[in-house]
């Protein structure tokens, strides 16, 4: 939103290389998160972490194809119809929150995670669950901004960054 106002032709480039790196990156933690949960509900967990992989790669796949209609437009773009790989964001928030959720599912249940860390998934599950309906039902609606905002700026960095500490310190 901001380098939409300040650098508009900047806005749609960098946010699509933010969808291909966030995703790919993404796909890294929920695999090693898989392998420390995999033994307590291997079912559930493969089953999260399918579901987050296809979030993962849709993100990646939905900013691809973002990039590359800024570096070469169409001649006739079609602005009003969703993105066919990830249509209102089903993939980037919808699949993901459901990941994120039923990981932090397995957090609860299973392993001696921290309870704060696992709140923040629950946290993020609902906030990317809610930016997805809000923009299937109402895609232009500002409603977005507030969750989008809280989702990208806070949570989700805090439990991707607390998520590989946690996963880094073993056991």
């Amino acid at each position: 939103m901001v380098l939409a106002r300040t650098a508009p032709g900047a806005a749609t480039p960098s946010y699509s290389l933010l969808l291909i790196l966030g995703g790919l990156l993404s796909s890294l933690a929920l695999v090693a998160l898989w392998e420390r949960q995999r033994e307590s509900s291997p079912a559930f967990a493969l089953w999260a972490l399918a579901i987050g992989l296809f979030a993962a790669l849709g993100s990646a796949a939905h900013g691809g194809f973002d990039l590359a209609n800024a570096i070469n437009a169409p001649s006739r773009p079609a602005t009003d119809l969703p993105n066919q790989i990830d249509p209102r964001g089903m993939l980037t928030f919808g699949f993901a929150g459901l990941s994120v959720g039923a990981f932090s599912l397995l957090m609860w249940s299973h392993g001696a995670w921290p309870r704060p860390l696992v709140y923040v998934g629950f946290a993020s599950a609902l906030l990317l669950l809610a930016i997805y309906l809000v923009r299937l039902t109402v895609p232009s609606s500002p409603a977005v901004l507030a969750p989008a905002a809280l989702e990208g700026f806070i949570v989700n960095p805090v439990w991707y960054v607390w998520l590989g500490r946690e996963l880094r310190r073993g056991g």
